[in-house]
């Protein structure tokens, strides 16, 4: 609506009203929705396999969760607001953003039902997601692969540190999407374990991914970087990725410890998920391994942690070893002594520090 007053002009301008529109939206809507599922009785009741975990947890109990519907819905104004909807990598965003986001929501409404005794099933089974999260994945990438096939830059694979690009069959950008958005939305997912954590993290990664989606939309700072040059269209990203950030501030106003509402997996899914498309769109796939080291190190901590479990389970049936306190590795370092504030402003500084690595590697191309 505002592209098209503007005439398609001001990407900056769009850009800010964006962040502004989704901040506000959540800000405003945010009491009435907490009101809302409290008086539903969709309050969480963390439960972890862990006495000392479940007792440091036991005050969140009834914190109500699902407030990831506030984001979903602050992201969907701003850009439907600000973002030129005639581009098609803006739109196929949208429908990652409301499929990813109604796979979530459908998990948490299963689990609350089941914690209230109201339901027969503990959520989504883990396989029932990967099909909805892997389908959603195939149809982005089928999509985006077609509408950039007539730019080079687009059908390539690129490396940190370097600047050519290798040529893509479309079987691996498939796999390559696939992998990179499962992985994103589950570690997303997996870092949503403290107040305030999940939507720092993403907000500093969206901002990273804002600036990348600016400069390959842009020939004279694609060619001064040595950026694939993905063109205009690609520069659109920029709008989402500062909805994302404006609807995750805000969410942070409710959200900061002590929490009044959780995002659950209606926030977390379609955050990893979008953030996924946008490293696709931008082909920087592997700069998301840097700026989402966070996350990266949180997905990692529970693989190992189950892999040295299984690993040193006698064949008598014992209970196996663990390797950290409990995962993911947020949980061992609470565990560990660590107020809950000061693990998540020190993985948020993390995230920084993740953030200014994968910008150094545009430079250092």
């Amino acid at each position: 609506m505002i592209h098209w007053l503007l005439g398609g002009e001001n990407l900056l301008l769009r850009v800010s009203g964006a962040a502004v529109v989704s901040f506000l939206v959540v800000l405003v809507l945010g009491p009435r929705m907490i009101r809302f599922l409290v008086k539903r009785k969709l309050g969480d009741r963390p439960e972890f396999n862990h006495a000392d975990l479940n007792r440091l947890a036991q005050y969140k109990s009834n914190t109500p969760t699902m407030g990831g519907a506030l984001i979903v819905i602050a992201i969907f104004v701003a850009t439907v607001l600000f973002a030129d909807l005639d581009n098609g990598y803006m739109r196929m965003a949208m429908v990652a953003l409301l499929w990813l986001g109604g796979l979530g929501a459908v998990d948490d409404w299963l689990k609350l039902r089941y914690a209230a005794g109201a339901g027969s099933r503990d959520g989504l089974k883990m396989w029932e997601k990967l099909v909805f999260q892997i389908g959603i994945a195939v149809l982005l990438a089928v999509f985006t692969r077609s509408y950039g096939r007539y730019v080079e830059e687009a059908q390539q694979f690129y490396f940190p540190f370097v600047a050519e690009g290798v040529y893509l069959p479309a079987l691996a950008y498939v796999m390559i999407m696939v992998v990179t958005l499962v992985g994103s939305t589950n570690a997303v997912n997996l870092t949503d374990g403290m107040d305030g954590l999940a939507a720092g993290c993403t907000a500093i990664v969206a901002g990273v991914f804002l600036l990348v989606s600016w400069l390959v939309g842009v020939r004279e700072w694609a060619m001064l970087l040595h950026l694939p040059l993905i063109g205009q269209e690609a520069a659109e990203m920029t709008v989402i990725c500062s909805a994302m950030i404006g609807a995750l501030l805000g969410f942070l106003w409710y959200n900061a410890p002590p929490a009044q509402v959780f995002m659950g997996d209606t926030g977390s899914l379609p955050l990893g998920g979008i953030i996924a498309y946008i490293a696709l769109v931008t082909r920087q796939e592997l700069l998301l391994l840097i700026a989402g080291g966070v996350f990266v190190m949180e997905s990692v901590s529970v693989m190992l942690q189950i892999s040295y479990f299984k690993l040193t389970k006698p064949r008598s049936g014992m209970e196996g070893k663990r390797l950290l306190r409990c995962a993911p590795i947020h949980h061992h370092f609470h565990l560990g002594g660590w107020a809950e504030t000061k693990v998540v402003v020190r993985f948020w500084l993390l995230g920084l520090i993740c953030a200014a690595l994968a910008l150094a590697t545009l430079k250092l191309r």
